[in-house]
């Protein structure tokens, strides 16, 4: 693996931009695609505790794992919105017409 490293350009390997960390950094869409994974899994999940509360079987475990599934696609959101503001900094309504 080849990795090159610029003042201003930061790092890259294979022409893929590296995060502080040495890590790919996370691409829009992959972010987009990881967020609704998420978020169907978290669906699941409350169908599974949905049924674990008609059989009785205590059920916090499982609602403190959704809780904190639910906070990781929050910091994902905000981590969208995040690259979505850096790629478009001065996108306006109308094509940017004063009016």
């Amino acid at each position: 693996m080849r990795i090159k490293c610029g003042q201003k350009s930061g790092c890259t390997v294979l022409g893929q931009s590296l995060s502080d960390h040495g890590e790919p950094m996370p691409n829009l869409d992959r972010i987009r695609a990881e967020i609704e994974r998420m978020r169907v899994q978290v669906s699941r999940q409350r169908k599974e505790i949905l049924q674990l509360q008609r059989a009785g079987i205590n059920s916090l475990p499982a609602e403190a794992l959704v809780a904190r599934r639910l906070a990781n696609i929050d910091n994902m959101c905000a981590e969208r919105d995040r690259l979505k503001k850096e790629q478009h900094p001065k996108a306006r309504a109308l094509g940017g017409r004063n009016w």
